[in-house]
């Protein structure tokens, strides 16, 4: 066997052991490609009605700031601490599409209950279900994806998943708001249910026999089996795994508050124009990661993905710094680009790299999971940590230090993670 199917180069000289090579398998139809990349765009157009309208819609219906509150921290509490029982619910699964479809599904009926029936009991356990929902479609649609054209080629599939995403999410955007403003912040959730239909026929259009049910799972065929190897303690012993779970940690850290704490500042200097410049520095990012997102898979698996890991860690700790600067609130728009940058490597970055250190051990979901986690937590200080910087030091202070912590993680990429490409 080739020895690079035994073993990849780590960076600093360190050698990872590497499973056995998956076997090969048929390219899948284009049908099934199309299928998940409509798929994927019609799921951001269902997410995207659970953004900021459900407050919107709610205050219309006389909730108090309390009561919104309480609903809305259902979701993030929910999405924190179900990551990894997610991942391991689609890993124990059979079939990943039963998985999506029915997690579509009820986060369809969960928009109906919230344009139907706003009140209190009813609403609270929507909020739960959808949380719920969520924390298993992503690692299915990774699954999905990885099952479908194996890891060799997962690189460029997830190119594809991101460029849709993005699509998806600002046509979304666009059609959810001039829903809401000709009609009724309500019948935004009823748009969103029946999104849910085209959602489920485009995942119908993926054949079920072209996902190759183990290889979706991270797992290999071995002449003799390898219980080590496949079991759960092992995996999350992975010091790849570990060391790049730290590094999204403090990339979100670093990234989720800096377009809340610009927006704010946005507002305060230019309030007449804040909602435009605000809906700009959405835009172009999203613009970028659709069409660079392709590239970005293809370029890992030619350069690695180590490079554009740093690049993306660089990009934000520019943006930081550019952001404490910056004084014109129609710069602030431009310095956006680099916001771009990052979102376009990390969407394919995270699971491509999961894909990576846990293939071979059937785990692969899992994983993503213990990542999400983490992501979930670094989000979840950002917030907390930037809002206390800037009421006590100033804004400047807050996006210095934000880009101090990107620096950081760039710091702990650089020195400590392995390359993990797959090379034929």
């Amino acid at each position: 066997m080739n020895d690079d199917r035994q073993k990849r180069s780590a960076g600093k000289g360190t050698i990872v052991p590497q499973p056995p090579a998956p076997r090969e398998r048929p390219k899948p139809s284009p049908e099934s490609q199309r299928g998940l990349d409509w798929f994927i765009f019609f799921l951001a157009d269902v997410q995207t009605g659970f953004g900021p309208f459900v407050a919107v819609y709610l205050t219309t219906q006389k909730w108090t700031q309390v009561e919104i509150g309480f609903v809305l921290s259902i979701g993030g509490i929910i999405g924190l601490l179900g990551q990894m029982p997610g991942g391991a619910i689609v890993d124990a699964a059979r079939s990943e599409r039963l998985v999506a479809g029915l997690a579509v599904a009820t986060i369809g009926c969960c928009a109906l209950a919230y344009a139907l029936w706003p009140i209190f009991p009813v609403v609270t356990a929507a909020a739960t279900l959808h949380a719920l929902a969520s924390c298993v479609l992503g690692p299915a649609i990774a699954a999905i994806s990885l099952g479908l054209v194996g890891p060799l080629a997962i690189g460029e599939r997830l190119g594809r998943n991101a460029r849709f995403a993005s699509l998806g999410n600002g046509s979304a955007a666009a059609l959810m708001g001039a829903v809401g403003y000709l009609l009724s912040s309500q019948s935004v959730f009823i748009v969103t249910f029946l999104l849910a239909i085209p959602t489920l026929l485009a995942l119908s259009r993926i054949h079920e026999q072209e996902i190759d049910v183990a290889q979706a799972h991270g797992a290999v065929v071995r002449e003799v089996p390898d219980k080590e190897a496949t079991s759960v303690v092992h995996l999350l012993r992975q010091r790849p795994l570990l060391i790049f779970a730290g590094g999204v940690l403090l990339f979100q850290l670093a990234n989720a508050a800096m377009l809340p704490l610009m927006a704010s500042v946005v507002t305060t200097r230019s309030a007449q124009w804040a909602p435009v410049l605000i809906a700009a520095c959405i835009i172009v990012p999203q613009a970028i990661v659709a069409l660079a997102s392709p590239s970005v898979g293809r370029k890992a698996q030619a350069w690695g993905r180590r490079p554009l890991l740093l690049l993306a860690f660089s990009a934000l700790a520019i943006r930081g710094l550019l952001f404490a600067v910056v004084r014109d609130p129609y710069l602030l728009v431009a310095v956006q680009v680099f916001d771009g940058i990052t979102a376009a490597v990390l969407a394919v970055m995270v699971p491509l790299i999961v894909a990576d250190v846990a293939f071979g051990s059937g785990h692969f979901n899992l994983a993503q999971g213990v990542v999400g986690t983490a992501t979930g937590i670094g989000a979840s200080l950002s917030t907390v940590l930037a809002g206390y910087i800037s009421d006590t030091f100033g804004s400047s202070i807050a996006f210095t230090g934000l880009a101090g912590i990107a620096a950081l993680g760039l710091t702990v990429i650089w020195l400590f993670m392995p390359e993990t490409r797959r090379t034929e």
